[in-house]
């Protein structure tokens, strides 16, 4: 694995927070309800303190992916994840759903989130996670465009990080076709690391758990990493306002305390964890030679419904 830890590191494990805020509500899901907006403040001023907390006293380092409508509505929350040493990385300017996006607009929007966050935390983001995890055939070639490291919105692989590939070509009968390689890293996430499906409701949420069986399938998970995969990494989706809740913050700390009693676990911000990343130098030439997405094609996909 190019994945390099360091000595005496079994196992990178990334608790990676979506600073959301508000955003959420009005970019994925078009609302300005301000009971939905009232949650995002929640989030902002009681969860991302709460969060910051709890990783103080673990000794935990993070990465917080930060909209810029958060860093805007929210200064001196977005300031405090600064000041407390976590990363800070690209989630949009104001969650907007990605899959919705023509190129042009995707692009100026990527391109504004980078001059807004140079602004606020004073640097570029080195890398991005798109809004709802989701991506369009143009996603990463504007990240190589752009000069990110690491993206986190794919789910090719769970406890290794790797090269993504587009599918260039999609085909029932004869099968997809990939592209190449990206330049840009991919740290994968998962909707069952992610606390927000599982633990937030809201109308037709079709994935709410008990925090029993969250808290047990998380366990499970780091569990099988550490046993199974050493030298892997891991990333869990964090939300301020979803793991700020008194309940969902127990869970966490909960935990913590189980992943903690193990000997080398890392919790790496995501840009550290890319900097323990070598890949060999002919990948390096390979990804340079080809395009990442030419002549990408979405045959249509003719899905008929059968009786038994």
């Amino acid at each position: 694995m190019p994945l390099q830890l360091p000595e005496g590191k079994r196992l990178a494990v990334s608790l990676s927070p979506d600073f959301d805020a508000q955003s959420v509500w009005l970019g994925t899901f078009r609302s300005t309800s301000q009971t939905q907006l009232s949650r995002g403040e929640f989030g902002a001023v009681v969860g991302a303190p709460r969060l910051l907390e709890v990783f103080r006293r673990y000794g935990i380092t993070t990465t917080w992916c930060v909209p810029t409508h958060t860093m805007q509505t929210f200064p001196d929350s977005v300031a405090a994840v600064v000041e407390s040493g976590h990363e800070i990385g690209a989630h949009g300017v104001y969650h907007e759903y990605v899959p919705k996006l023509e190129r042009d607009e995707e692009r100026r929007l990527l391109e504004l989130q980078i001059e807004q966050h140079e602004q606020f935390i004073g640097k570029r983001p080195r890398g991005y996670r798109s809004p709802a995890l989701d991506v369009t055939d143009n996603t990463l070639e504007l990240l190589e465009e752009f000069g990110f490291d690491w993206d986190s919105s794919l789910m090719g692989r769970d406890f290794e990080p790797y090269r993504p590939r587009m599918v260039v070509d999609v085909s029932l009968e004869k099968g997809n076709r990939f592209g190449r390689e990206s330049n840009v890293v991919e740290f994968p996430v998962s909707w069952f690391l992610d606390d927000f499906p599982e633990l937030e409701s809201f109308k037709g949420s079709p994935m709410m758990q008990s925090n029993e069986a969250v808290l047990a399938r998380w366990i499970d998970s780091f569990n099988f990493a550490y046993e199974r995969c050493p030298g892997g990494a891991m990333t869990w989706t964090l939300h301020p306002q979803t793991i700020g809740r008194a309940h969902n913050v127990l869970m966490l700390e909960k935990f913590l305390d189980h992943i903690t009693a193990f000997d080398g676990v890392w919790f790496p911000t995501l840009s550290e964890l890319f900097d323990s990343w070598n890949d060999d130098n002919q990948g390096q030439a390979n990804r340079d030679a080809a395009p990442l997405t030419q002549n990408v094609r979405h045959a249509p996909l003719h899905l008929e419904r059968t009786t038994p």
